[in-house]
């Protein structure tokens, strides 16, 4: 079932997910996800995702709680590239670097949408050449899909002329429903190399074995024994904030919270996913009257290489006119008794 449960103005509103295992509220308003209530082993139910009470930090704060990320996610360097030999400039709000579809991305943006069915929630927006820096009339269109235990969510775009775009998720998932950190979850990535970044987390180009290190989660590792290890990339991310490169074609990325049973399986036709702890979560006031600080959850956001414009030789995250961008990724919320 899904329903419109809250109207915060004449544009944005809060919508529910609904079905037997898993209610999901979405706003139209970023395409966020605010909430996602499951139950655990015992059927007491929880909200797994970080987010706000008050929907003003939405669109207001910048860690991307819930977020559609875009045009871009993750980070260019220095905020410029050049595409079919003209010079594009795009806002640097972070560091020297420009971050997440810049001042105002896709995060800040209202979507138009339509309730398909019981199950299918599709949401649409049309980014006007320009917007951001970026060339092109980018038309995007995002279909959230509750089924059973699994929400997926689907991601079509195309653009009037050649452009940049990598969408991803950023929801912070924490499984224990924030009733502690996230040290006690076990993380299993199927994924034998990871990029470095430097201080500003931006990706240098250089891609390391996880062999030996402690970004080897080929084998599921609790994330408290593996975030404090002396590793200089470990230092420069004050915690994970890196892309993992993906072995496999499905079910990249296994999260389980063992005191709970609560369990969360990513599945993706993106090659990678950008793993957070969220390192730069500063006590900010949250849902429930909570506070969230650094390590209180996890992002996995399933991307393309972050600023692949200047490390690829044919970049992943180039959209040709007349093409289609077209990329799944399904989060499956299950339940180990």
């Amino acid at each position: 079932m899904i329903e419109v449960i809250k109207h915060i103005d004449d544009q944005i509103d809060m919508i529910s997910m609904k079905n037997e295992q898993l209610e999901v509220v979405v706003s139209n308003y970023g395409c966020t996800i605010i909430k996602v209530i499951m139950a655990d082993k015992n059927g007491h139910k929880d909200d797994v995702v970080l987010g706000y009470d008050d929907f003003t930090q939405y669109q207001t704060l910048d860690a991307y709680l819930g977020a559609l990320v875009g045009r871009v996610a993750n980070r260019i360097k220095a905020g410029q590239f050049s595409l079919n030999g003209q010079d594009y400039h795009l806002a640097v709000n972070n560091g020297p670097n420009h971050l997440h579809g810049g001042i105002k991305g896709f995060s800040y943006q209202v979507f138009d949408y339509t309730i398909e069915d019981e199950h299918t929630l599709k949401l649409h927006y049309l980014s006007k050449d320009g917007e951001e820096g970026y060339p092109g009339d980018l038309d995007l269109t995002v279909i959230y899909t509750l089924k059973d235990d699994t929400l997926t969510a689907h991601y079509q775009a195309t653009s009037s002329a050649d452009t940049l775009i990598n969408i991803t998720n950023h929801s912070y998932f924490n499984l224990s429903g924030h009733k502690e950190n996230i040290y006690q979850h076990t993380l299993q990535i199927h994924a034998s190399q990871f990029a470095c970044v430097d201080s500003d987390g931006l990706t240098t180009g250089e891609l390391k074995d996880v062999e030996g290190t402690p970004f080897d989660f080929r084998q599921p590792a609790l994330i408290g024994e593996r975030v404090e290890q002396d590793d200089e990339q470990l230092k420069i991310g004050k915690g994970f904030d890196h892309p993992f490169l993906f072995d496999t074609q499905s079910n990249q990325v296994i999260l389980t919270h063992e005191p709970t049973g609560r369990q969360l399986i990513v599945s993706t036709t993106l090659p990678q996913a950008q793993i957070y702890t969220a390192n730069y979560l500063d006590g900010r006031s949250g849902k429930y009257g909570e506070r969230y600080y650094a390590r209180d959850a996890v992002c996995i956001e399933t991307q393309n290489m972050p600023d692949a414009i200047h490390l690829e030789e044919h970049p992943t995250t180039l959209l040709k006119k007349g093409e289609t961008y077209d990329e799944i990724t399904s989060y499956q919320f299950k339940v180990i008794q």
